[in-house]
């Protein structure tokens, strides 16, 4: 099924949206400095594997946040406790929880200027999750958890497939091609998480991607380096 697509989820997918993400390189600055990710080929494989994972993760996350963002709720600060910990729980590297919350955080500020009715978002708390607050941005932004869990699952590759660019001096088409290549996968993810939204917390997608942990806590120690994580 295809889900439509509206100006305010565009808006929340475009990289100019001032959330921080263009800080981020979602893994790629350290896989290219262990020489995991040096070309266009390499590149795709770790996107789809990143899309697979993380994405599916995020994706979960911002679906369930999404769909709990009800504008008629007064109180509903259980529940983003309660995803801010399952966001803890399908996170287990210190570098990478901290780089989601310096992202949640910065979200949360773009959210709240640009759709500064949705009383939710000032419940969510200081240190968000990233995917959590993109849920509840979605929300804000009159999206519903299938949109929310399509803008993660694009993000997931699209801000990392722009970082190898710059990092790499690739051929931007040729990293766009590869997006491009991926939206039935991103699609295919988006359906899969935005599934189990409305149910119970515990029965959110949850992959793992040892690989990525570990980048993310090499690239921390890394005294030089061009993006924060």
């Amino acid at each position: 099924m295809t889900l439509p697509v509206t100006a305010a989820a565009m808006l929340l997918a475009d990289a100019r949206f001032p959330g921080g993400g263009h800080a981020h390189s979602g893994g790629v600055e350290p896989a290219a400095a262990a020489g995991t990710v040096t070309d266009v080929a390499s590149l795709e494989l770790f996107l789809c594997g990143r899309l697979r994972t993380a994405g599916l993760t995020a994706a979960g996350l911002a679906a369930a946040a999404c769909a709990r963002a009800d504008p008629a709720a007064t109180a509903v600060i259980t529940a983003w406790d309660e995803l801010d910990a399952e966001a803890d729980a399908r996170t287990p590297s210190p570098a990478q929880r901290e780089a989601s919350r310096r992202q949640g955080r910065g979200l949360l500020r773009a959210a709240r200027a640009a759709w500064p009715g949705a009383h939710w978002l000032d419940r969510i708390g200081r240190q968000p999750h990233h995917a959590v607050v993109l849920g509840a941005a979605a929300a804000a932004a009159g999206c519903t958890p299938a949109e929310a869990a399509r803008i993660a699952a694009y993000l997931a590759v699209a801000g990392p497939a722009s970082a190898a660019v710059r990092l790499l001096a690739l051929d931007p088409m040729q990293a766009t091609a590869i997006v491009a290549r991926l939206a039935p996968a991103i699609d295919e993810t988006a359906s899969r998480a935005a599934g189990d939204a409305e149910g119970p917390l515990d029965g959110l997608p949850f992959p793992s991607a040892p690989a990525l942990d570990l980048l993310a806590q090499a690239h921390a120690r890394s005294e030089v380096r061009l993006f924060e994580s």
